[in-house]
């Protein structure tokens, strides 16, 4: 990612909810009845709705397609654009069985995707696949629109913060993301300095100087 001029991107993840909590492979079908109330629970909709309103005016907004996200994104204000490379990773037959389920009844296969980039056990998305297009998506950022803002899966924050550090694929699983809260990367000229696992109530107030990213 090559940028001539300042740039700050905020990745934001989603509130908790039932599969959060269950660690289960995907969300509620997209269109499923439900779907968008049953995303997000209580909790996570009052933690939500506490930190709404904290972010600046004039920023392109993105969504991840999932419920948890387009319902995170409603309950903090935003209005959000979901893009193709912001989808959800997919993870084929997998899809609403929670990682203790497959790993008991596909050690092997379990094993072989945690430590293969290029696996795709479950029928879906090589990690490969997913980095890649995440990569797509964060090459198409430019320095017209110096502030970005988008609502995404947690698969999704690490690959995007990997792919601004020019980190390899292999360490994806060493980057943790916690509910509701902001990875951001800014810089310029391809440097980056990138800030993790920020809670997101207050998340814009030390943002109010354009630093470049350089220190």
């Amino acid at each position: 990612m090559t940028i001539r001029a300042t740039i700050r991107v905020q990745l934001i993840s989603p509130a908790i909810g039932p599969a959060l909590r269950a660690a289960r492979f995907g969300d509620l079908p997209e269109d499923g009845p439900g779907a968008a109330t049953r995303a997000v629970d209580a909790a996570g909709v009052r933690q939500a709705e506490a930190v709404r309103e904290e972010f600046p005016r004039g920023a392109a907004v993105y969504v991840s397609s999932s419920p948890r996200c387009r319902t995170t994104a409603r309950l903090l204000g935003l209005d959000a654009r979901p893009v193709p490379e912001l989808a959800p990773w997919d993870m084929g037959r997998w899809r609403g069985r929670t990682l203790d389920e497959v790993a008991a009844a596909e050690p092997a296969r379990v094993s072989a995707w945690l430590t293969d980039p290029s696996a795709a056990p479950h029928g879906g998305e090589t990690l490969l696949s997913l980095y890649a297009r995440v990569g797509r998506w964060c090459e198409t950022l430019s320095p017209e629109t110096p502030r970005v803002i988008a609502v995404a899966e947690p698969e999704i924050v690490r690959a995007a913060a990997l792919h601004a550090l020019s980190a390899p694929a292999s360490a994806f699983w060493r980057f943790d993301v916690r509910p509701l809260t902001v990875t951001e990367f800014t810089g310029r000229d391809g440097r980056w300095n990138l800030l993790a696992g920020r809670p997101l109530t207050g998340a814009d107030k030390d943002a109010g100087e354009d630093g470049d990213g350089d220190d």
